[in-house]
């Protein structure tokens, strides 16, 4: 008598979880599934993605299907396995990242350096840290999408698993919006756009790499030039409409302006000389995602020391970044905006002005241009009239 057939389960890959391996993606979304069972599974071709075998080591890409059996009660209530017991330090850090805490979500202001998940040589990251961030929660909190190592800002974690699949489905199909700051090399030609260019995995990398390829996927993203430093940098406001894996980092270098500090995609281009930090200038500035219990999540990450640093060294204003994409699309700015394209226009009038005081000397005279002397009247011989011409009568006085 032959064996019944075993249940399937399914799943559609998130764009959060696009890239990674697919023994990862269980890990994230089917805890203490044993790595043998998964195995086994790939080698009896139980184990799919759109209709093909797949292996444990595959990397997967969103929207593509996969298919599982359901594993064995007892597999599935198995506990996942437990890391390394947390320090004081490791309280303290994850605790003084955190902007924002309710019923159901926390959101931290990740640090640049500091891992999302755990990998080949990476002992500390956030997903490490979760349990520091239980508090009187009934379950141990769980990410619900990624930041890059080097990059910083606002991250989301759920805090039950029904908040997880809530933010889940919304980064999937992306109500979520996520806005991020940049330094970048050069400045665009045009001021605000958007970059539509389709990203693959580069061959050889082992899928740690992408770039721009007509098989690639959809990818598209918006930005807006909030202020130049002459034409050696420009601070940038970036908004990914897909979520593909390195998406702002690809496009940003592909159209010439790789963000600063990223080395990767910029190559030794992507760094500016001077007091500038070599880290990466990449910053999840704002996060904004409808709450499952009603309302919305709107919160701002301040940006790292470096990042600052930066900023206030290539003379920019902060002021100016509360003038957003959206914002300007919906029509009146803010009042904040408003202050900020005032403090603007008063900053560009005092440079005029300097420029003016340097292009005087003592003798000079007044000036009508921005270090050009005002022309002096010529004095010569009357010109001749043309023939045929009459000459030109004064004009009557008028009666007092």
């Amino acid at each position: 008598m032959s064996e019944p057939k075993p249940k399937l389960d399914g799943a559609t890959v998130a764009e959060e979880d696009d890239g990674i391996r697919l023994d990862r993606w269980f890990k994230r979304h089917r805890e203490g599934t044993p790595h043998a069972l998964l195995a086994r599974w790939a080698r009896s071709g139980q184990l799919t993605l759109d209709g093909r075998k797949a292996d444990v080591s595959d990397r997967i890409s969103t929207g593509q299907k996969l298919v599982m059996p359901t594993p064995p009660v007892e597999t599935a209530a198995r506990p996942a396995r437990k890391g390394r017991p947390l320090t004081d330090a490791d309280i303290e850090l994850a605790t003084g990242m955190m902007i924002h805490r309710d019923a159901s979500a926390i959101v931290l202001n990740k640090l640049p350096g500091l891992a999302t998940q755990g990998g080949t040589k990476t002992e500390q990251h956030v997903d490490g840290l979760l349990d520091a961030l239980k508090f009187d929660g009934p379950t141990r909190p769980k990410l619900v999408h990624r930041l890059d190592k080097d990059t910083s800002g606002a991250l989301l974690i759920a805090r039950t698993p029904r908040a997880a699949a809530y933010f889940a489905k919304s980064f999937s199909n992306r109500s979520a919006k996520k806005t991020y700051w940049a330094l970048i090399v050069g400045v665009p030609d045009i001021q605000q756009g958007e970059i539509d260019l389709p990203l693959a995995k580069q061959p050889g990398s082992g899928g740690e790499k992408m770039h721009v390829h007509d098989s690639g996927l959809a990818s598209k993203t918006r930005y807006r030039v909030i202020e130049r430093a002459g034409n050696s940098a420009a601070w940038v406001e970036l908004q990914p409409l897909t979520g593909r894996t390195h998406q702002l980092r690809v496009h940003m270098a592909a159209i010439g302006h790789p963000i600063v500090g990223d080395g990767k995609y910029g190559g030794k281009g992507a760094f500016l000389t001077g007091s500038i930090s070599r880290k990466m200038h990449l910053h999840s500035r704002r996060l904004r995602i409808d709450h499952p219990d009603g309302g919305a999540i709107d919160v701002h990450a301040e940006v790292p020391e470096h990042f600052a640093a930066s900023l206030d060294a290539l003379g920019f204003d902060l002021l100016l970044g509360e003038i957003g994409i959206d914002d300007i699309a919906k029509g009146p700015p803010p009042k904040a905006a408003e202050k900020a394209a005032a403090k603007a226009h008063s900053k560009q009038i005092r440079k005029a002005r300097r420029g003016e005081r340097r292009g005087r000397t003592a003798t000079s005279k007044p000036t009508d241009h921005v270090g050009k002397p005002k022309p002096k009247a010529k004095i010569g011989k009357p010109t001749a009239r043309k023939p045929g011409t009459k000459k030109p009568q004064p004009r009557p006085a008028r009666p007092r």
